[in-house]
């Protein structure tokens, strides 16, 4: 019983969950599975040539499995046009490295529905973390981009009942930033489809091999 655990920012040495680590150019360690890009609150003028030179290096590593989380923040200090124009050189890079992308999205959501639409990218996306109203959920999905669902699922309760609509062929669990067992969100996911917990961890597999392909 393997749980993909898909953006995560802590190493997990338990054999039955498989991590995505998510990497930032200053990272040092890339030993285990990893995603690599320049999140929106850390772009830095000054090293951003440096910063996308090392992102291109690791997307060649074995161990890389997805480009991010990289994306659109409205809320952050960083210039919008500055993040625009970053996350449209990580979609370039997603697409020539055949990466799937992990994306970072604050009220931005229209942004990244019109882009997708511009881009026509062949590589997926995957917004994570998401925690808004079924209407964008569905949208997103509409558009073909996966969704991931992490701790707010414990407890917010718009979410949970956003999640309990959608179609699971387009949804991965994760536990992000927080110290939260991926367990705990596999046991709740179940609670809210009504199902046993074994089947949710079944859909997640077959959306992860259909768009990572390993």
């Amino acid at each position: 019983m393997q749980l993909i655990d898909i953006h995560t920012h802590t190493s997990s040495t338990q054999k039955d969950v498989f991590s995505i680590e998510n990497k930032y150019p200053s990272s040092t360690n890339f030993s285990k599975p990893f995603s690599i890009g320049i999140h929106p609150w850390y772009i830095s003028e000054n090293s951003l040539q440096n910063d996308l030179k090392i992102v291109k290096e690791q997307l060649s590593s074995q161990n890389c499995y997805a480009v991010g989380e990289c994306g659109l923040d409205r809320i952050t200090e960083t210039d919008f046009s500055l993040q625009l124009e970053i996350f449209k050189q990580q979609i370039q890079l997603s697409e020539k490295y055949s990466k799937p992308l992990i994306i970072h999205c604050v009220k931005a959501f229209q942004e990244i529905i019109q882009l997708k639409k511009e881009m026509n990218p062949k590589q997926p996306w995957i917004i994570h973390g998401f925690n808004r109203k079924d209407q964008i959920a569905l949208d997103l999905i509409r558009h073909q981009i996966f969704l991931s669902f992490g701790e707010g699922l414990l407890k917010n309760e718009r979410l949970q009942e956003t999640f309990s609509k959608l179609p699971l062929g387009f949804l991965f669990l994760e536990t992000d930033a927080s110290e939260e067992h991926i367990e705990n969100i596999y046991n709740i996911a179940s609670e809210l489809r009504k199902t046993e917990k074994q089947e949710i961890i079944n859909i997640v597999k077959q959306n992860f091999s259909r768009i990572f392909k390993r």
